[in-house]
């Protein structure tokens, strides 16, 4: 039995044809509810009026502490960390040594010598092999995410972890608070008050409104939720359920899941050989349209998805010599696409007639792999990929993300391939299906006006080119 990735993948022969039958199962966001109300008021709370998004499960918590701390992050991060003291958090994108993105999160600077990863697995595996291996003088902690499958028993975190976010924000924090909040620069940290207790938080927007995260010991989890809820009731705040969460990205522009580039490259070896054969990277799954043998056809670069403003070649890191070289070149761009309803209702239609119907759209999350490559065509060629699809209830529009080839206009209408090849793979999220063409308009990222005027200059706001 193969006990490293590197095993599993000299027994699989392929790592594409071995991650595109992968029996994982869907995604899961565990634990949280899959409703509060509906997930179509959810999603409009967050445009209309507020909502309270608990991420205190699906996320992995990285903890390094140490002298050489700083200079983990700096050897991994494309990002400066010339000015990164105490209180100030930042998007991390670790790159493969050829330059491709493995994975991102948001990078917590709690106390000195003392950071803090939160995001996905790939991203936090990374930074847990190079602090164990890497000869930094660090120590490091990891608080996993929750089971998607309790089997009855208790789930205990580090810390629970919520964001209150949406228009009507700001009145719900300074109703907990007590008073106005001393005003707290995006991505800086700060505290407010809730219940007596001082509780820290991060100036964030996730939702297309700027709003704040905020965590604490996970024992406090329940006395800190119903106090954030009782205050907001007065301004429309509504708790997300796991069904809407995810598909707030639609309207403001982030690609959560893109396949961590560490399947390739001699150089990647030793990972692989650390990654255990039940780590993400070896037990999950790719899937839609695109079916190339050639795994590096699923890696992405930083520049695609639109994480260009965040490199700076100030320092040495892991990749910089591969971006150095694609810095001056044209590159693919993330854009939203919307899709034709027409062509929507043509899927839906085939489930109610006989024989295969088209590969099923599910609402409000329409994904069925953990990194979902679909063919995006224009005169027969493909021009581009589709990563994240999804039904917004605020643009009354089938939505996704992706990336386009640098000459695709916003405005170019093209086609999505929707479906997978020879009636579909072997996933348990497959069902027996045909492909179709779907219409789509090549549209901004973020798509939502909110997002688009609100967010702080940056990784969402300059995405799109």
């Amino acid at each position: 039995m193969s006990k490293n990735l590197e095993e599993l993948l000299r027994a699989a022969g392929n790592p594409a044809t071995m991650l595109r039958n992968s029996q994982i199962g869907a995604y899961v966001y565990p634990v949280v509810p899959g409703e509060f109300s509906n997930w179509r008021d959810e999603q409009q709370a967050w445009q209309k009026s507020a909502v309270l998004f608990d991420q205190s499960h699906h996320m992995v918590e990285q903890y390094v502490q140490g002298p050489d701390t700083l200079k983990l992050f700096s050897h991994l991060g494309m990002n400066s960390f010339a000015n990164f003291p105490v209180n100030r958090a930042k998007q991390l994108a670790p790159c493969s040594y050829d330059g491709y993105v493995i994975g991102d999160g948001i990078l917590f600077h709690l106390e000195e010598n003392h950071l803090v990863f939160v995001g996905r697995a790939p991203a936090a595996s990374w930074v847990q092999f190079h602090a164990e291996t890497g000869g930094f003088n660090v120590n490091t902690r990891k608080d996993d995410r929750s089971p998607g499958n309790t089997k009855g028993n208790a789930i205990v975190r580090t810390n629970y972890r919520f964001q209150i976010q949406g228009p009507n924000a700001t009145k719900v924090i300074e109703k907990l608070n007590g008073g106005p909040v001393p005003e707290i620069k995006f991505f800086h940290m700060g505290h407010i008050n809730i219940g007596g207790r001082k509780v820290r938080a991060l100036r964030h927007g996730m939702a297309g409104a700027p709003g704040l995260e905020i965590w604490g010991p996970y024992a406090e989890r329940e006395e800190i939720r119903t106090a954030i809820v009782a205050a907001g009731k007065d301004f429309g705040l509504k708790e997300v359920g796991a069904r809407a969460y995810a598909t707030n990205t639609l309207e403001s522009g982030w690609i959560p899941s893109p396949l961590p580039a560490v399947y390739t490259g001699e150089k990647m070896k030793k990972y692989r050989e650390w990654l255990p054969a039940s780590s993400y990277e070896a037990t999950g799954s790719i899937g839609g349209s695109l079916d190339s043998k050639n795994i590096e056809d699923y890696y992405v670069t930083p520049y695609e998805m639109g994480y260009g403003p965040f490199i700076k070649f100030d320092h040495d890191f892991i990749g910089r010599q591969a971006l150095e070289k694609l810095a001056g070149q044209p590159h693919r761009k993330k854009v939203t696409f919307a899709w034709n309803a027409d062509d929507v209702l043509k899927v839906w239609r085939s489930m109610l007639e006989p024989g295969d119907p088209f590969k099923y759209i599910d609402l409000p999350l329409s994904n069925f792999t953990s990194a979902t490559y679909d063919k995006v065509l224009k005169g027969g060629k493909m021009v581009g990929l589709n990563m994240f699809s999804g039904y917004s209830y605020n643009e009354r529009s089938m939505l996704s993300l992706g990336i386009v080839d640098p000459d695709i206009e916003l405005g170019t209408e093209v086609k999505l391939l929707w479906g997978e090849e020879g009636g579909g793979t072997k996933k348990p999220t497959v069902e027996r299906h045909k492909q179709i063409e779907i219409r789509a308009i090549v549209s901004p990222a973020p798509y939502a006006k909110q997002a688009q005027t609100s967010y702080h200059e940056g990784w969402r706001s300059k995405a799109t080119a």
